[in-house]
């Protein structure tokens, strides 16, 4: 397995090692040893299994506190992921990184605390499963709109489906202490 940074330095695209016959595959999705070889060394406590539609769009969400890393995958069809950096005082505060997980392609990307999370189905449907650094807590649950024009996210859909509630998140100018704070370092 190896771990590359993104265009945003502390979210990680990780490339399994697949092994291939005509059986089918094997891969290991996750080897704590290996990651924390390669400065992954986060402790994951939950892990969580989602199915959507064609179209639909997830996001983008962020705890704080209590913020959840999450490590990412798609283990059915295809989708568009996107991390957004919403740390106060963060060098790249706003800035977005976006990269197709396929149940094809088997890559995997770790969007740390801190960071806003979310992805739309490009399949007809997908089955999208991810660990946690920490349980979700509700009460700590905050979001952005998922078309905010001041982020600017090229997203591949124009009318994508959504929850009630990712339809009425506010946009990231409008947030303040519910933002997590940049720990340069950390």
């Amino acid at each position: 397995m190896k771990i590359e940074p993104t265009a945003l330095p502390d979210v990680l695209l990780i490339r399994p090692q697949v092994f291939g016959d005509e059986r089918g595959f094997f891969m290991e999705t996750f080897h704590e040893a290996k990651m924390a070889a390669q400065g992954l060394r986060e402790r994951f406590v939950q892990d969580n299994l989602s199915r959507s539609v064609k179209g639909a769009l997830r996001g983008l969400h962020f705890q704080n506190p209590r913020g959840q890393g999450k490590l990412v995958r798609v283990v059915a069809g295809a989708v568009f992921d996107v991390a957004v950096d919403v740390r106060r005082g963060s060098p790249t505060f706003g800035r977005w990184v976006a990269q197709e997980l396929s149940a094809e392609n088997k890559l995997a990307l770790y969007v740390p605390p801190g960071f806003a999370h979310g992805f739309c189905v490009l399949s007809e449907s997908a089955d999208f499963f991810y660990k946690c650094t920490d349980f979700y807590a509700p009460e700590h649950e905050h979001g952005i709109l998922w078309n905010d024009p001041d982020i600017g996210i090229a997203w591949p859909v124009r009318d994508p489906i959504l929850s009630a509630k990712d339809s009425r998140y506010p946009r990231l100018a409008s947030l303040g202490d519910e933002l997590p704070c940049y720990l340069p370092g950390a």
